[in-house]
């Protein structure tokens, strides 16, 4: 099952990232070579929001990793959360569904 971890950032988040940025794609890094986090990075155009794939049974390791980022520690993110994302199409879609079934 795939899960979204959504970041809404602050206005400072470009000026401030750079102070915290190692350490939060270390653990983004960490999580990945888990397997947990399989896609990370900033919306831009404004850069006014991130998103985090996240896959496993539930949406524990999203909302640890969340708890865990410098960038939610030290305000760089004014709020976050989790959405269960019932993927439908591709090779690693979680429910993989095709025409006509």
């Amino acid at each position: 099952m795939h899960f979204l971890l959504v970041y809404e950032v602050g206005a400072e988040y470009l000026e401030r990232r750079a102070e915290f940025r190692d350490e939060h794609l270390a653990l983004a890094w960490e999580a990945h070579a888990r397997g947990e986090l399989l896609l990370g990075g900033a919306l831009a155009e404004p850069v006014d929001s991130a998103l985090l794939l996240f896959q496993g049974d539930s949406a524990a390791a999203a909302q640890k990793f969340a708890a865990a980022d410098p960038y939610v520690l030290h305000g760089l993110v004014r709020h976050w959360r989790v959405r269960p994302w019932i993927t439908v199409v591709g090779t690693e879609a979680g429910a993989p569904v095709h025409p006509g079934l």
